[in-house]
Order: C-alpha cells, then structure tokens, then sequence
C-alpha cells in the first residue's frame, strides 16, 4: 500500500488528501488501536435513542477500517465492547450485538476483497452461541488473507486479560522464575501482533478505559473530541501524521533530546 492507495478512497481537493500527501509512509505506525466512544452523547444532543447512536457509528468502523488497510497498516484493533458493557441495559446489547452481526453479513465482502484478515479478542465465551458463529464464520473465512489484521475487541477488559495470560502460563507448566516478557505476550490475546504504536481515543476523554493495558505501554496516544459516528478518514490520517512529528524514545533519551537537556 502506498499514497496511490490512500488517494483513491479520497476525494481530488479534499482536506484528506492534503493530509494524506504530508505522511511519510516510511514512517507509519504499525498497530493503531482505537477506543471508539461518545455513541451515546452523539445520540442524545440529537434527542435519539442510544442505539442510533451505536447504528450511525458503524459507518465510521467501515471508513476506518478501509483507510487503514489503504494506509498498509499491520494491524488495527478496534475496541467495541468491554467487560464492563455487560452492566448497560439487556436491550442497548442486544441491539449491539444485532448490530455487529448485521456489520459481519454486510462487509465480509469488503474484507476479502481488501485481503483483511478478521480476528476477535475478549472473553468470548460470554457472546451468544448465536453472535460467536457469525463471529467465527468471519474469522473463518478470512483466514488466509494476508493483509491487514483486524482485530475487534467484544467482551474485552485488559486487567481480564492479563489474568487469563497468566493462567494460561500456569497451565502451560512455565515456572515463575522462568517467566520473561516476552514469554508473557505470547499467552496474551494479540500474541504474535506488533505492540500499538498509535492508540486514539474519540469523544475527548482522557482516560484508557482497560483497554491493552499491557500491550500500550510505549504507545503514543492521540484524543480527538470527536464521537466515534463523527469520526472518518480525515481524523485517522490526523492522528497518524500527528503521530509521525513525535519523538519515541521508550524511555531511553535519545542524541536529540540528550541535546535539549544540555
């Protein structure tokens, strides 16, 4: 993928392309995570059901995941659920459930076509028998592309997660003084996957709401007060050029900021 990707899903003029010819595509982060909130305020200052607002933003999901793939990032995580989520009233997750499977039926065509391979992380055995076969029919059936990994994050808490690292590590007989870092990741659920370098978050809050806790350790986090339904292309070429004018230094200082110091 290359800016010629990027351009084609854009329009000639617009301020996407502007930003689009400004990004060094040497320079791209690899995994951009996103926390995709402020659904239910975008509903409520239009005096709409919550519900409309969860429906308005799966077309954000859909340009968000099209540009990222054009952009030639390895991975994008989307979080859509939490553990959390589980305590909303019983309809506002039905219909988001109903709502993601409707997204899976609508855009598996757009997935293969654009070689996207379709993972699920999160305590999925919390999903309905239902929502986990539409869910494993996509994972299926994109299995074999070898593009852009998506992942989407339902029933997910990261303290969950790192708990159930840890009990897969015990089960696997690692012994504690045995236990490095990286042997941990492997037992996560984006094992194998490049850490986030670029984590955004819509809505303006500022917080990471126990999302990857271990994996965005040294990422570099982008807020827009944007809601998610409002958010499109243009915010996700913002944030990566944002992005490309930081300094990561992973705590170490680097000849630059050494300099600075002086």
């Amino acid at each position: 993928m290359a800016l010629v990707d990027v351009l084609a899903g854009v329009l000639s003029g617009s301020p996407e392309e502007a930003v689009a010819r400004r990004l060094d595509f040497d320079r791209l982060p690899k995994h951009v995570a996103i926390i995709m909130d402020g659904n239910g305020r975008w509903a409520a200052e239009r005096h709409l059901p919550r519900v409309e607002g969860h429906r308005a933003g799966i077309e954000s999901v859909r340009q968000t995941v099209e540009t990222s793939a054009r952009l030639g990032l390895s991975v994008l995580t989307l979080y859509a659920f939490s553990v959390e989520n589980w305590k909303r009233p019983v309809p506002e997750v039905t219909a988001l459930m109903g709502l993601l499977r409707h997204y899976l039926r609508a855009e598996l065509k757009t997935l293969l076509r654009n070689n996207i391979q379709f993972r699920v992380i999160g305590q999925l055995e919390r999903l309905s028998r239902e929502v986990r076969e539409e869910l494993e029919a996509a994972v299926d059936r994109t299995r074999t592309n070898s593009g852009m990994v998506f992942n989407i994050a339902l029933s997910y808490g990261g303290r969950a997660e790192i708990v159930d690292a840890a009990r897969q590590a015990l089960a696997h007989g690692v012994k504690p003084e045995a236990l490095t870092e990286e042997m941990f990741a492997s037992f996560l659920y984006t094992s194998g996957q490049p850490d986030p370098d670029l984590l955004i978050r819509t809505s303006g809050e500022m917080r990471v709401s126990n999302f990857l806790l271990w994996q965005i350790a040294y990422a570099e986090i982008w807020v827009t007060d944007t809601f998610w339904p409002d958010f499109r292309a243009r915010h996700l070429l913002d944030a990566v050029a944002d992005y490309q004018k930081r300094d990561r230094r992973y705590g170490a200082v680097t000849s630059d900021s050494a300099e600075a110091l002086k």
